[in-house]
């Protein structure tokens, strides 16, 4: 700074800067920045002019460090934003006549107008910059705060010190911008409407309270507290509607002790006026002037009296100047003084605040620990009850539970015994209440019993004191009488004797009640010593309740962070039958989808209907265990329902798997692939649910709702693989089974004519077979055409039966609507007999002709025989 000043501009710092490695060393940009901010402020007013040639450079490097998010980097990015902005404020130029703002922000009222030219539009667009300016140190506030662990005392650290140095910079500044920008919109708002600068004070507002809370925080800064009294703003930000307030606005001032003073930041007015002095040829004399020369003065020599007389005035107006400028120094001191203590004041009346408001908050903590701790009191108390009724459910099982059941009923009779141990104390208390309450009382009647022989004695007194004037008066008129009376005096002797012996036993009466007053005031005090007595005692006992209820509840806290560890290994254990439950469900599951892929398990076949059975059980499972496992997790004891329901999981899902797969084998291919690959989406679903059981970070966000779905597939294809004949209206099941029996009948008869036929044509030589064979053929295929029409006349007739012994007094069709799946398999069996009778007549007709193969026609009565045994059984399910 002194270099500046010397030199007149920043050549030389610029000279030093443009060597040093500010782009790779975040450290030593930090540092750079601080030195270029405090010589913007102190140093000569051209290094901003020699300065803004390197302004793109610091753009460069900001842009540079901005890629980073943390660290040195960020602050340097922003710093050099905050210098770039500052470089953009247009300086003092008072060769022109417009000063503008110095490198110090210090401007006067007067040059605050000057600097707006007097023009709206103008102080508009400066209050603006202003903005724009004080929202730069803003940030850079804000992020240095948020860049330090304010948990610790960093200001006393190398590394802490580092960051917050620069701010001293920054709270010069905001204070001159901060009272700118007030004194700009009251300006502003005495010219223009309140509406047209809404969007100005929406902006004052927002940095008026970051400002206000970066102040308050610096303030409590041990690195501050030595450097800089730091001022603090108004409760309330100004209101610029009213243009009185702007007399209640008081610039912050920001004082810097003068001990704290460093060789950086002294004044420099000393280097500047020796400079200054330089210019101008000095007074002969030693007063500090220009030499005097009179007008015409060929010689210049000036008479010794003359000389003297300037000398003196010299001397006299020095005396002055000294004076005065020690009169200001002393004033600026004092003002400055008076500026800091206020500063002080509103310090410590804002720290005040803020320790009621701690204060304030840490009761209010209390008080809502205190209702957490009665909260988990009665939390405790239920848990004792499941946990007594989980032991119950828990003994049968379970023998490792029993060590830990004989220490929860000891803490249930310590907890009893505390609790007998309370309920005594308590009553003592209460007992010890009812006889202070007694004590009391008694008191209170002492009181007015004193009060009442208080007021007796004083009305006795009062009427002694009566009595007594009225002796005196009597004995004054008793006097007149005998100094009148005294040739009487011999007759009123007697009178005169009784007067004074009744003067005499008033006078031992009034001694009487003296005595008694005196006795009673003892029996107070002594009565008042009693009570003393009564309620140290009384103190005493309370204090040793108090005490060993405090060593009670000390004790029952003790077991509560007992039963608590109980708990809590309670719940673990049980966690752990948890997991090895999930694990076994998990293995079994596990054994079913590798049972999918084995060649032993493709011969096993399996129905439609079997797997729907088997899918809907396996659903309702599915939600029994979901409702566990929210009880579960709502209350982590309630484990009695969940690990039944993950074995019957388990279970039912291998058999849904095992039973899907049987019935893919004999399904058409298409919905067989999809049914097997539903089967192991299914089960790799149940085993990712049973794997989340089994880790504690999971068990609350597992859920298997995705088997469910998986199940509602399976279901879907179990529906479609059904047989087709489910889908005829119940109405035309009844119609449909007459018509099927009477088809059956007639394709039979049918198949008999024509091998009566085809034995007519074998016995007449019209084939290519012998005789013998085709009638050996033909033969069989007749016999066993009527022992099939005799079986399908003996299953209607069973079919008949069945109706009337079961329909009641409905319909038949109504009975084989009621019992449709009976009457589907009926249809079924006797469409298969029908077309197996056709098909065996077809393959007979072609061996007889010489074209077809016995094995053909062996096949068909084998097929015509299962069928008319389906059709018996099915009749007589």
């Amino acid at each position: 700074i002194l270099g500046t000043h010397h030199e007149k501009g920043a050549q030389t710092f610029w000279s030093a800067v443009n060597r040093l490695p500010l782009s790779g060393n975040a450290v030593l940009c930090w540092k750079f920045c601080h030195v270029f901010h405090k010589l913007l402020r102190d140093g000569h007013s051209n290094v901003l002019k020699d300065s803004v040639r390197y302004k793109n450079e610091l753009s460069d490097m900001s842009r540079m460090w901005g890629h980073l998010s943390e660290g040195y980097g960020q602050l340097c990015s922003i710093y050099l934003k905050l210098l770039r902005t500052k470089m953009a404020i247009p300086p003092p130029q008072p060769q022109q006549g417009n000063p503008r703002f110095p490198g110090n922000l210090q401007m006067s009222d007067r040059q605050l107008d000057e600097a707006g030219e007097n023009d709206v539009n103008n102080f508009f667009q400066l209050t603006v910059e202003m903005f724009d300016y004080l929202e730069c140190e803003l940030n850079l506030f804000q992020t240095v705060f948020s860049s330090l662990d304010m948990s610790r005392s960093v200001s006393v650290t190398a590394a802490g010190q580092c960051r917050l140095a620069p701010l001293i910079q920054v709270i010069l500044d905001c204070s001159h911008l901060y009272d700118y920008t007030v004194k700009l919109l009251f300006k502003l708002h005495s010219c223009l409407p309140a509406d047209t600068l809404q969007g100005h004070r929406d902006r004052f507002l927002e940095q008026f309270r970051k400002l206000k809370d970066l102040f308050y925080r610096s303030s409590n800064l041990q690195y501050f507290k030595r450097l800089i009294q730091i001022p603090q703003l108004p409760e309330n930000p100004p209101n610029f509607l009213r243009a009185s307030a702007l007399s209640e606005h008081i610039s912050p001032v920001v004082v810097i002790p003068a001990e704290a003073s460093s060789p950086d930041s002294e004044p420099i007015t000393d280097l500047v006026e020796m400079d200054t002095a330089s210019q101008v040829n000095p007074c002969p004399l030693g007063c500090g002037e220009e030499q005097l020369v009179p007008f015409g003065s060929k010689t210049g020599v000036i008479s010794t009296k003359r000389d003297r007389l300037i000398e003196q005035l010299y001397g006299e107006i020095t005396a002055l100047k000294e004076e005065l400028e020690n009169f200001k120094a002393e004033s600026a001191r004092v003002a400055v003084q008076l500026r800091g203590r206020a500063s002080e004041l509103e310090a410590e009346l804002a720290e005040q605040q803020h320790l009621k408001q701690q204060a304030l908050d840490e009761s209010e903590f209390m008080r809502t620990e205190l209702e957490e701790l009665k909260k988990q009191r009665e939390d405790t108390e239920k848990a004792q009850r499941s946990l007594t009724e989980i032991e119950r459910r828990a003994q049968a099982n379970e023998q490792r539970y029993s060590k830990l059941k004989e220490k929860y009923s000891e803490l249930v009779q310590n907890h009893a015994d505390l609790l007998r141990k309370n309920a005594e104390v308590t009553k003592q208390v209460t007992v010890a209440r009812q006889a202070q309450g007694d004590v009391e009382r008694k008191k209170k009647e002492l009181e007015d019993s004193f009060q009442r022989v208080s007021e007796q004695a004083q009305r006795k007194s009062q009427e002694q004191a009566e009595v007594l004037d009225t002796l005196k008066r009597e004995l004054a008129a008793s006097r007149q009488e005998l100094q009148v009376l005294q040739v009487t005096l011999e007759s009123n002797t007697q009178v005169g004797a009784e007067q004074s012996t009744r003067i005499v036993s008033l006078e031992q009466e009034r001694d009487n009640l003296s005595r008694a007053s005196e006795r009673h005031v003892e029996e107070m005090a002594a009565l008042r010593a009693e009570l003393q007595q009564l309620q140290d005692t009384l103190s005493r006992e309370q204090k040793s309740s108090k005490m060993e209820l405090e060593k009670l509840q000390t004790q029952l806290r003790d077991k509560e962070s007992g039963e608590r560890a109980l708990q809590q290994r309670l719940a673990e254990e049980q966690f752990a039958l948890l997991q090895g439950t999930a694990r076994e469900a998990e293995r079994m599951v596990q054994d079913a989808l590798g049972r999918l892929e084995d060649p032993a398990h493709i011969g096993c076949t399996g129905s439609a209907d079997c797997l729907l059975s088997r899918t809907l059980a396996a659903s309702e499972c599915v939600q029994q265990l979901q409702d566990a496992h929210s009880k579960y997790l709502s209350n982590h004891t309630a484990m009695g329902s969940l690990l039944p329901c993950l074995a019957l999981f388990a279970h039912l899902v291998s058999d849904t798997l095992l039973q899907g797969s049987a019935t893919s084998h004999v399904a058409p291919m298409e919905p067989a692939d999809r049914l097997l690959e539903m089967c192991k989406q299914c089960g790799s679903e149940a085993v990712s649910y049973l794997s989340a059981l089994q880790d504690p970070g999971t068990v609350e966000g597992a859920n298997c709702s995705l088997v469910m779905t998986c199940l509602g597939r399976i279901s879907d294809i179990g529906e479609e693989l059904r047989p087709k004949g489910l889908d005829i209206k119940q109405e035309e099941l009844g119609d449909l089974v007459d018509k099927e029996m009477a088809a059956t009948a007639a394709a039979i008869e049918t198949a008999a004519a024509r091998i009566e036929e085809m034995l007519s044509k074998a016995r007449a030589g019209d084939t290519g077979v012998k005789l013998e064979v085709n009638e050996r053929i033909l033969g069989s295929c007749t016999g066993l055409m009527q022992a099939i029409h005799v079986l399908v006349l003996a299953s209607k007739d069973l079919q008949r039966e069945i109706v009337e012994s079961g329909r009641g007094a409905a319909s038949p069709k109504e009975f084989y609507a009621k019992n449709s799946r009976w009457t589907e398999g009926l249809i079924s069996a006797s469409k298969a007999v029908g077309w197996g009778a056709t098909v065996m007549v077809d393959a007979a007709d072609l061996v007889v002709q010489g074209k077809g193969t016995f094995e053909e026609l062996m096949v068909c009565s084998r097929e015509i025989a299962a069928s008319t045994a389906q059709l018996v059984a099915a009749s007589k399910v």
